[in-house]
């Protein structure tokens, strides 16, 4: 148990120090964190036109680096060994083909030089860690504030706003598309805010209150004050689907079922 914890503590002064070093010695040609639903727009439909990027972001780094190195499913301590020790190879010796990066981000840039002699081993250790942990922090920095159901329904009454329960599972491609792509975004994140309470449930976990039932993850229950389901919603949505879904709900009258 002390061995785990010193591990935890050592991993968060690791991760401070690599974002210092991040932003004196990355920043300027590495963004931090972008929506993924974004970064797809940008290298998909406008080849990088639109939001100019100098090189692929933090986010965008950190989750590839930990689709692509290791095995994302193993132990997580040795995951992050394997994901440092490429990062440090590549960073001192980089070579296009061992880029993790999807194709279409590759091409709109060069490869990167070498940074052998301008960091140090120590310090690009440290940023390596800082990377692995990035997408992570940066998700639970950008999503919607969740609560417990029974919280949420006496925010709901207080406050006469509806309440979205989430419906997810913890190995779900679905959910983490939509957190990646859907729920990181300002727009959405700001109608949650204004308009619902927000509610998550992994369906293996947990019961879902009400004796709601999900036969996919995700699925959506909007429920109004009175604890009445007024739209269930499955599947993984756009942005702009989600939040004319979100409009569509806000603007119902509250207690009618529908």
């Amino acid at each position: 148990m002390k061995y785990t914890i010193m591990i935890a503590f050592f991993s968060m002064l690791l991760f401070a120090d690599g974002e210092t070093i991040y932003k004196n010695k990355c920043a300027l040609c590495h963004a931090g964190f972008i929506p993924m639903g974004q970064l797809k727009e940008n290298f998909i439909e406008y080849n990088n036109t639109k939001l100019n990027l100098k090189g692929p972001t933090l986010n965008q780094l950190s989750f590839r680096l930990k689709q692509k190195i290791g095995d994302p499913k193993g132990d997580q301590e040795i995951h992050e060994m394997e994901v440092v020790e490429f990062v440090k190879e590549y960073v001192y010796h980089p070579d296009e083909q061992k880029s993790v990066c999807m194709d279409e981000v590759i091409e709109v840039f060069e490869t990167m030089p070498s940074l052998e002699g301008v960091i140090s081993e120590d310090n690009l250790e440290e940023v390596a860690t800082y990377i692995y942990h990035f997408d992570k922090v940066s998700l639970e920095k950008n999503s919607p504030y969740y609560v417990g159901f029974d919280k949420a329904l006496k925010q709901a009454k207080n406050e006469n706003k509806f309440i979205m329960i989430k419906a997810t599972s913890e190995h779900c491609h679905f959910c983490k598309k939509m957190d990646r792509e859907v729920f990181s975004e300002k727009e959405v994140l700001s109608m949650l805010d204004k308009n619902f309470i927000s509610v998550e449930i992994d369906v293996y976990k947990e019961m879902l209150p009400l004796g709601l039932k999900s036969k996919v993850t995700p699925t959506y229950f909007f429920i109004d004050k009175h604890a009445e389901i007024v739209k269930t919603v499955p599947g993984s949505w756009d942005k702009s689907d989600f939040l004319e879904i979100l409009n569509e709900v806000k603007n119902l009258e509250k207690g009618v079922l529908k």
